[in-house]
């Protein structure tokens, strides 16, 4: 199985499709995140970002539309515990204001954690149990197991077929 970021060109999801390739669209535009949704025929995730109402060209952060998309075709979007979440407890909030906007089948953990470049609200996986303990004030254990890597599973079993 490969693992591929779309980043300024379009690599046609289609051909990555048939290819068994998962496709990231973490670093793309709303336009481009369209356009790979428009033609793909397995879901995208989107490994990193966190949920914004007025997020900056340069950040990682999408709208609940960019969100949307995401979710339109069966996808995963991916919480980065960013520096404005303050702890395990706070990173837990952004995950369940993402699940608010696109439900529970299409949120994921944030991958890239290495790459962030100030503080952690979860700096290692290691803390994965303190944040399954504050998911589990809102989720089912079910739901809770989706959100920790089931939603992922299901992606990458549906683009390796």
């Amino acid at each position: 199985m490969a693992f591929v970021t779309v980043v300024n060109g379009f690599a046609s999801a289609i051909g990555c499709n048939q290819l068994g390739i998962v496709v990231d669209v973490a670093h793309g535009t709303l336009e481009l995140v369209k356009r790979a949704a428009a033609t793909t025929t397995k879901p995208l995730i989107l490994s990193h970002t966190a949920l914004s109402d007025r997020p900056n060209p340069w950040t990682r952060l999408i709208t609940s539309e960019h969100a949307r998309v995401i979710a339109s075709v069966r996808g995963v979007i991916g919480i980065w515990p960013v520096t404005q979440v303050q702890n395990v407890s706070a990173y837990g909030e952004s995950i369940a204001r993402m699940v608010d906007v696109v439900g529970v089948d299409h949120v994921g953990l944030g991958t890239d954690q290495l790459g962030l470049t100030g503080p952690s609200a979860m700096p290692s996986y290691a803390e994965v149990p303190q944040l399954a303990a504050a998911l589990s004030t809102r989720f089912k254990p079910d739901e809770i197991n989706r959100l920790l890597g089931g939603n992922y599973r299901r992606v990458f079993e549906t683009c390796i077929v």
